[in-house]
């Protein structure tokens, strides 16, 4: 018994040295040393740096994020444009808006693409533009992280793996419930944390698998109509026959109302005022006379 606990107390140590473990500290600018990677991703994922002076990062993990701001002519047939873009190069489009400002169609989107195609897809929409107003690209170096994880990974399977031993041999040595219970939870701890690193591998893959850009798309001044898009004299004309005759309900309704229920009203209220200044105008001429 004293020994079953004692395992316990040391795998349970062990669990929590492995999820407290503080993350690797900064590394100062200096030779690259190149270290043997614990366990790379399932697939190696190529990463775009050929137009940004970079070296390749094939064995590097990158989140690569675009902002780019686009003046065009037709805010409207660009949007289709990036859509289909973002569909050829085998992405998508996580967001859109639209609106209009100043009588001109504007629009912001967020599309998403393969990381390999991320340069291409760049180039594509500065294609699209009259002039671009700003660009901007930053990557974000997540191979320290992921490899943190995977160690700690790997750890967890580790004392997983002892915890499932301790069990069987709790099972089959003492056979006391309390016993079982006591590694059973620590191995649900275990496998809790083994669950999360493991999420947050797989948030890591897909954030850099696929590239973010967020686009902007404003309409050039010049490209502005003279004359207001929709503007139609016979509109127009429509709009104040409709003003005129809503004046004229207005007069019709008001004259109903003044006949069948102002005029009523004044009558019913002037003749009991009128009943008692007669009666008061006759007191007061016999009060003079007596």
């Amino acid at each position: 018994m004293r020994r079953v606990f004692c395992l316990i107390a040391v795998v349970a140590v062990l669990a929590a040295v492995v999820g407290c473990a503080p993350p690797t500290p900064e590394v100062v600018e200096g030779p690259v040393v190149e270290e043997p990677a614990i366990m790379p991703p399932p697939a190696p994922i190529p990463r775009p740096a050929a137009d940004w002076g970079l070296e390749p990062l094939e064995e590097r993990m990158i989140i690569w994020t675009g902002d780019i701001s686009l003046v065009v002519k037709d805010a409207g047939e660009s949007l289709e444009q990036v859509e289909a873009i973002a569909r050829d190069l085998g992405g998508y489009v996580v967001n859109s808006s639209s609106w209009y400002q100043e009588e001109q169609l504007r629009a912001r989107l967020t599309i998403r693409v393969p990381a390999e195609e991320f340069d291409t897809a760049m180039a594509r929409l500065k294609d699209l533009a009259i002039r671009v107003e700003s660009r901007n690209v930053s990557a974000q170096d997540v191979t320290e992280d992921y490899t943190d994880l995977d160690s700690r990974l790997r750890n967890l399977e580790a004392t997983e793996t002892e915890l499932l031993e301790l069990l069987t041999e709790v099972r089959e040595r003492t056979r006391k419930a309390e016993d079982v219970l006591a590694v059973h939870r620590e191995l649900s701890n275990i496998r809790g944390q083994i669950e999360q690193v493991k999420g947050r591998m797989q948030f890591l893959e897909k954030m850099t698998a696929m590239a973010t850009i967020n686009i902007e798309l404003i309409p050039d001044a010049l490209a502005r109509p003279i004359v207001v898009a929709g503007w139609r004299p016979s509109g127009t004309e429509a709009n104040a026959l409709r003003a005129l005759v809503k004046t004229l309900q207005f007069i019709v309704d008001a004259a109903i109302w003044l006949v069948i229920y102002v005029l009523p009203t004044l009558v019913a209220i002037a003749i009991p005022l009128l009943i008692l200044w007669l009666i008061w105008r006759r007191w007061r001429r016999g009060r003079k006379a007596a």
